[in-house]
């Protein structure tokens, strides 16, 4: 009897976990209001010189996501001026729980429960109205690695892991990777070869009717590289050189879908 009790409470829970979520995801396509994305940057290493960095970090080190999405938004007619806010939270001290590469299907569950359950108790803060998307981004010192473990953007819970570069050299690349996460939650999906990171033909080219084909000159957002030729790429500098593409405008709700 009590146990049927037990599994009918947390059916209910389930269900009204649920229930939310998906009013959260047709929320954040409806572009009524801009939705306010959290930065919230964490030290990813012990280095002297990374915790300086973030703890010198302000909010014109993210001044460029603002007017990307804006410019991009508007190119397609998105009426809403502003779809993102963005705002730079305290850095915090303890960094979100790691997806480890062989996780396989249930260990990318379990992370993405403890993963919601570190945003809850860590992306909000006393006297400021919690973000809508909480960004938190990891820096890491350039001299220890050449290259970062894998960021990732949930939908569920608007919720992006970002690795990033602790040096001001390198920050028109980290907004890339962040305004790509944070694309990710509200529906985007990545638009590059997992095996070779290579842009998808046609919807991960910023140009797929440019002729000649390549070199393309911008980058799609959610591709993440512009395609030199057929089997180069490369990471743009900055979001100057970034589009959000047709599939991932219709994606996120910015267009109809065809």
């Amino acid at each position: 009897m009590w146990k049927k009790i037990r599994v009918g409470i947390l059916l209910a829970v389930l269900a009204i976990v649920a229930s939310n979520a998906w009013l959260e995801q047709r929320r954040s396509q409806t572009w009524r209001d801009s939705l306010y994305v959290g930065i919230f940057p964490v030290a990813a290493d012990d280095r002297p010189a990374t915790r300086a960095f973030v703890a010198a970090l302000r909010p014109d080190a993210f001044g460029s996501l603002e007017p990307f999405f804006a410019g991009e938004a508007q190119r397609y007619g998105l009426p809403l001026a502003e779809p993102f806010r963005v705002q730079l939270y305290p850095p915090l001290a303890a960094a979100p729980p790691q997806l480890e590469l062989e996780a396989g299907p249930i260990g990318t569950i379990w992370w993405s429960l403890k993963m919601r359950w570190y945003a809850w108790r860590s992306g909000s803060v006393a006297g400021r109205p919690p973000p809508h998307i909480r960004a938190f981004v990891l820096y890491h010192d350039p001299s220890l690695a050449s290259r970062l473990p894998h960021s990732s953007g949930l939908r569920k819970g608007r919720i992006g892991v970002v690795h990033a570069f602790a040096a001001d050299a390198m920050s028109g690349s980290n907004a890339i990777v962040i305004a790509h996460e944070v694309l990710h939650t509200v529906g985007a999906v990545d638009k590059y070869d997992a095996q070779t990171d290579a842009p998808l033909y046609p919807q991960g080219f910023a140009d797929p009717e440019q002729r000649p084909l390549f070199p393309q000159r911008r980058a799609e957002i959610m591709a993440g590289r512009r395609a030199l030729a057929e089997r180069e790429q490369e990471m743009p500098d900055s979001l100057d050189d970034c589009v959000v593409g047709a599939a991932t405008a219709a994606e996120i709700g910015w267009t109809r879908r065809p």
